[in-house]
């Protein structure tokens, strides 16, 4: 610094000396440069955390480098729990089940294993017994599947768990979900070495095959007595991350249907103009449910307060039929994927495809791929406790949060038809959508918000 002081003075004597001025002044910014490299410091995590305002200006959960990432020890077991590739098809779920039962060992909390299906297909629970365990138990689920990745069209390799220096974590997985089946735990982590102690027993769950409909997974399972033994009286589930500020909440799904209509009609050359031809019945099909769509759609533009879980959405995902170029098929096939909205009476939606189906001329066969029931929505009222002690706890956090029905299918809608009620919930604001999509990532700092956000949300609910 004395350097930087005695160039500055001599510039003003030797100001008029060109040279002299130009070897100073190049001396000066020599000068500056090695006093601010000098100055330069890297700081690991810092974790500036005020437990009451998560969310607000004075909550802060900051990295400033790399190597501080990766020598976090939550980060270090979630990129771990990434590394697995439990992707679909034909999942081997055993390297999941050993990494979750080397968790549970480390926590102290015992581990089970259910086969409600298939051997193949493990139902794996870790449970921290609560002080009333004679109360209902909290459920808190996750599911070990991801979904199939297409490795070119990615920056990193999918399942490498690569940190970048803005602190992304990529890989399949990082926000559906192993990031909340995590958050689980570095909750419960922390909660224990604290010394707290909760009313109601956790267990925390992580399932098969949720990518592909859950139906050898907690479909099942809700069925067996296993799963009565858990006497749970509330489930936190997966929600979304949300590209703003505002955390999204789901209470409610909308049904899915998936359709085949099996089209009947009269076959001949095709040089003719035949009667009642299934290509004719088809035209006049998609007619109608084309212009459903476009109805919703409508709504859902001119309603600024409606999400897309509001809406029922239909789209034509196949079309099969013919067997050759000059022949009229004797059938056509055409699947619509269809996701009733919660207010939508599924009888009078089913009575209208009928009568569809005959003013096209009829000798149409419905088959249902799937045909979901209407599941009551998870009540956000003061008669549910636990949404009230969840709300309450997300308002003294100061979280912006938002209620939405989920626009596609979780393992909640299970556990709803079961009579339990369940929020679905991901605490991943300010990050973009990219579940299924390529790239997947989450922020590490989002992550680490997460578990803070979960070591207040946990015990609120367990101790309501």
């Amino acid at each position: 610094m004395i350097n930087f002081i005695y160039l500055s003075f001599t510039i003003i004597i030797l100001y008029k000396h060109t040279v002299a001025r130009a070897i100073l002044l190049a001396q000066l910014l020599n000068e500056i440069f090695i006093y601010l490299i000098s100055k330069r410091q890297w700081f690991s995590v810092l974790r500036e955390v005020d437990s009451q305002s998560i969310g607000k200006s004075n909550f802060r959960v900051r990295t400033e480098n790399m190597s501080a990432w990766e020598k976090n020890e939550e980060i270090k077991i979630f990129r771990e729990y990434l590394r697995i590739p439990s992707v679909h098809p034909d999942i081997d779920y055993t390297p999941c089940v050993e990494f979750l039962k080397k968790q549970a060992s480390k926590l102290g909390l015992p581990l089970k294993v259910y086969h409600p299906a298939q051997e193949t297909k493990p139902v794996v629970i870790i449970t921290w017994k609560g002080t009333q365990p004679e109360l209902p138990s909290i459920i808190l689920n996750s599911h070990m599947d991801v979904v199939p990745v297409f490795p070119e069209m990615w920056k990193h390799k999918p399942f490498s768990a690569d940190i970048d220096k803005d602190g992304k974590i990529y890989a399949r997985g990082t926000q559906d979900m192993k990031c909340v089946g995590m958050q689980y735990l570095a909750a419960i982590r922390a909660l224990k070495s604290g010394g707290a102690t909760l009313k109601r027993t956790l267990h925390v769950m992580y399932v098969p095959d949720e990518e592909i409909g859950g139906h050898l997974g907690m479909e099942a399972f809700v069925k067996t007595d296993d799963f009565k033994k858990l006497n749970a009286g509330f489930s936190l589930d997966e929600g979304l991350a949300s590209e703003t500020e505002v955390f999204p909440i789901f209470y409610a799904e909308r049904s899915i249907w998936q359709i085949h209509f099996k089209i009947n009609g009269n076959a001949g050359h095709g040089s003719l103009l035949l009667n009642n031809t299934a290509g004719e019945k088809l035209h006049y099909l998609l007619d109608k449910m084309m212009a459903f769509r476009k109805a919703e759609t409508l709504r859902l533009q001119l309603n600024p307060h409606l999400n897309i879980g509001d809406v029922t959405t239909v789209n034509l995902t196949r079309i099969n039929g013919g067997v050759q170029s000059n022949v009229i098929p004797p059938q056509l096939e055409a699947v619509f994927d269809i996701r009733l909205a919660v207010h939508i009476d599924h009888k009078v939606f089913e009575k209208q495809l009928n009568q569809w189906c005959k003013e096209a001329g009829g000798d149409i066969e419905l088959e249902f791929e799937q045909k979901e029931p209407k599941i009551e929505a998870t009540k956000l009222d003061d008669s549910n406790i636990y949404w009230l002690a969840l709300k309450k706890c997300l308002d003294d956090l100061g979280l912006h949060c938002g209620t939405r029905v989920f626009p596609g299918g979780t393992d909640s809608r299970y556990i709803r038809e079961a009579g339990i009620p369940s929020i679905g919930f991901s605490p991943m604001n300010n990050t973009p959508v990219l579940l299924h999509d390529h790239n997947e990532f989450i922020k590490a700092d989002t992550y680490l918000q997460g578990i803070e956000i979960y070591k207040k949300l946990i015990p609120a609910v367990a101790n309501a």
